[in-house]
């Protein structure tokens, strides 16, 4: 007997970083998420929506160090309310800016390098 199977789409997005503390620190002073009421061990999830995000210690056998740059090939965007003052913000911060603010396909958009380099893209109004 064949069943249906679906796929509805991403439920939960980590990024492996090495520091756990730090990269939640920065993405709950800079970005403002909220930290979740539980997290499993070696994680913080923050309460995100309509996505489930986290930052996590490395699976078994991932090595950070090896790579050039955590993520790479992976586009990550962050919806937000104002790309424009989130910019001004992170840059005032000392956040390395890779892609300066231009309207794109979802509106108002740029692109910073997170945690341990992760290019992620803020778009919004």
């Amino acid at each position: 007997m064949t069943t249906t199977v679906s796929v509805a789409g991403p439920d939960f997005i980590a990024l492996q970083v090495r520091d756990v503390d730090t990269a939640a620190a920065f993405f709950e002073t800079q970005l403002g998420l909220r930290r979740a009421p539980a997290s499993p061990p070696g994680a913080v999830v923050f309460t995100t929506e309509p996505i489930a995000f986290a930052v996590r210690e490395p699976l078994p056998g991932v090595d950070l160090d090896s790579v050039q740059r955590p993520g790479l090939g992976v586009a990550l965007w962050f919806k937000t309310s104002d790309a424009d003052a989130l910019h001004d913000r992170l840059q005032a911060a000392g956040t390395p800016i890779v892609r300066e603010p231009e309207d794109g396909p979802f509106g108002r958009m740029f692109t910073f390098l997170g945690p341990e380099g992760y290019a992620i893209t803020a778009h919004g109004n």
